[in-house]
């Protein structure tokens, strides 16, 4: 399989859908061999499955704010599996999809924090993002699933993706101040280690999904944290009901 030529990846970005902030912030790694070599994976594996989220959304998370005005990073794992669900947004659904178990947890956690929140009659989250969260995933990227309770998340993971999101994590940290992590879960909660609590706000937590969300999701209070955090370092709250219908 031939890789990509590095002499293309100047334009990558831009053909990717990699707005410019984020495409100048991380330019270094789409010159590196495992990222040409993702988007060769990604090529052969879309010729013969159904991959989510489509192409053109695959970088949504960097087309809603620049990467300067990033104020809090909510980090999922993979996109949703199923037809018509993944956005580019972690734990994002389109209007007209229902909600997904998950952000079913985060809207009640939601309603339980932050007074006056009412959940809206749909899953977009991209109130949010143009206010500066980063709905990121870990994993880019996924198969659709072959049947309901089979999971698909696997074939995506380790070829590439972990290393690029940790890059996006890590020019976060050492570029910004001040931004809040929500690192949900055990795989988020290993990206740990690469941020400067001196310098940001880490709140962890189990992952909201059914499985887990009762282990310590309900009740931690992270959008209230956020926006106090937030407020004490001179930067506008999230408006976390700015979700309209």
């Amino acid at each position: 399989m031939q890789s990509m030529q590095a002499n293309n990846a100047v334009s990558l970005p831009e053909s990717l859908g990699i707005y410019p902030s984020w495409a100048m912030a991380l330019s270094n790694e789409f010159c590196e061999q495992y990222f040409l070599e993702l988007q060769d994976f990604l090529s052969v594996e879309r010729k013969s499955y159904n991959i989510f989220p489509p192409p053109h959304q695959v970088y949504a998370w960097t087309q809603m704010c620049d990467i300067q005005d990033v104020k809090v990073v909510i980090l999922g794992q993979n996109p949703y599996h199923n037809v018509g669900q993944a956005n580019g947004l972690s734990f994002s659904v389109p209007q007209g999809i229902p909600l997904p178990r998950s952000l079913q947890n985060i809207y009640t956690e939601l309603a339980k924090d932050i007074t006056g929140f009412v959940p809206p009659g749909h899953g977009d989250l991209t109130g949010w993002a143009k206010q500066g969260v980063l709905l990121l995933n870990t994993v880019l990227t996924v198969r659709q699933a072959t049947k309901p309770k089979k999971t698909s998340n696997n074939f995506h993971k380790r070829k590439g993706w972990e290393k690029f999101t940790d890059a996006v994590i890590s020019w976060l940290n050492n570029n910004q101040k001040n931004i809040v992590f929500m690192l949900w879960g055990s795989d988020a909660q290993k990206k740990k280690a690469m941020i400067n609590t001196l310098n940001h706000c880490v709140l962890e937590s189990s992952h909201p999904s059914p499985l887990s969300a009762r282990l310590g999701f309900i009740d931690c209070g992270h959008f209230s944290k956020a926006n106090e955090y937030l407020q004490k370092s001179g930067k506008k709250p999230i408006d976390w009901s700015s979700l309209n219908d």
